[in-house]
């Protein structure tokens, strides 16, 4: 369908009917219903605030034990 093909036409190359290209095309195609890609956005984002958050925390206690040692 690159060169601008249609489908009907693309279909019969491939030797397959149109109604099994469009229930392969359902299958594979992600569901609008399904909260798989926001679940990954959100699971990022906190993924993100806590390595944040364990950096922020490293950096002080690093900075502590420099002070006891007499570092800093």
């Amino acid at each position: 369908m690159a060169g601008g093909a249609t489908s009907k036409s693309a279909v019969g190359q491939a030797g397959i009917s149109e109604q099994t290209y469009y229930q392969w095309k359902r299958a594979v195609a992600p569901s609008s219903d399904s909260g798989d890609l926001r679940d990954l956005v959100a699971l990022e984002e906190e993924n993100k605030r806590l390595k944040n958050l364990l950096a922020d925390r490293l950096s002080k206690e690093n900075a502590e034990l420099k002070k006891k040692l007499g570092l800093a």
